[in-house]
């Protein structure tokens, strides 16, 4: 009974939350709706940031269940792997369509900043990511396991911007063609990866980082490393003469030394920043490492 009394509560509240708004729906509306006293609603969820959270939860619930009952079925009909991909793609953009207030939307609430919210919106996000890696190695194997970070991020890219579109109106393609613009167009960015085999940008790891989940400090560090040496090639490049080329790269081995300590000082990192920024030609690489250290 307490189980069907919470599902009957979620379910309510998601269609008061999708008809009101998150502001104007109060939590007197859903009791009312339940036809529940306000105070039982209470003891199954403490605030409406709890029973926003609830309903969050349950729609990202039924997503992947959804998800996982479609691949089931499709890996039984023997269609081709991108056909597959394609009609994945479709089942979730329009899934996430129907149900952009808890989809998207939601970003621009306050319940953004809540303890329990931010906890189940990193499990969210992780699932998701899991479920689109698992989709283009589905259907591509494993030619394309070093560049899973990239296509993911390049894909994740495109669901968004293409989906606040057709919320908008502003395009009135249905999903089912929108998917398969998609799967031909990361077809050939796909083939293209895969053929000319270019050093990827993303690990596979760093899809699962972002604003809400921030990245730890070995992983920072690692990626502060690799950018470093990455600078020191270009500094090896520069039509400079030897004795300004090790001065360089002397910094760039003072910098890494620095940046790992407990406590880096900050004055130091300053006036290794400042000598880099001396040489114009190092101008872009100098910007783009001051913005990962303010990180």
């Amino acid at each position: 009974m307490e189980q069907f009394k919470r599902q009957q509560i979620i379910e309510t509240a998601m269609c008061i939350f999708r008809e009101k708004g998150y502001f104007a729906a109060s939590m007197q509306d859903i009791a009312e709706a339940c036809g529940m006293a306000k105070a039982s609603i209470y003891k199954v969820f403490p605030s409406k940031e709890d029973l926003f959270t609830g309903v969050f939860v349950e729609v990202h619930r039924i997503l992947f269940e959804e998800a996982r009952q479609l691949d089931r079925r499709l890996s039984l009909e023997g269609l081709p792997p991108k056909e597959v991909l394609r009609l994945k793609i479709e089942y979730q953009m329009q899934y996430m369509l129907e149900n952009y207030f808890f989809t998207s939307e939601f970003k621009e609430l306050p319940i953004t900043s809540n303890d329990n919210f931010l906890v189940e919106w990193r499990k969210k996000r992780a699932s998701l990511v899991t479920l689109h890696q698992d989709c283009f190695y589905e259907a591509y194997g494993e030619p394309i396991v070093p560049y899973l970070g990239d296509v993911v991020t390049i894909f994740r890219g495109m669901i968004k911007e293409y989906l606040s579109h057709a919320v908008q109106a502003v395009i009135a393609v249905p999903m089912a063609e929108l998917a398969g613009f998609f799967v031909d167009r990361l077809d050939a960015v796909i083939g293209d990866l895969i053929a000319s085999k270019p050093e990827p940008v993303l690990k596979v790891s760093s899809a699962f980082f972002n604003e809400i989940n921030p990245m730890d400090d070995d992983s920072r560090q690692a990626n502060l490393d690799e950018f470093l040496n990455f600078f020191a090639d270009k500094i090896r490049e520069l039509p400079q003469r030897e004795r300004i080329q090790n001065e360089l790269l002397e910094v760039i081995e003072l910098l890494k030394t620095e940046l790992g300590l407990p406590k880096p000082n900050g004055t130091l990192l300053r006036v290794y920043i400042t000598f880099l920024d001396s040489v114009s030609e190092l101008a872009p690489y100098v910007r783009q490492l001051s913005l990962m250290l303010n990180r």
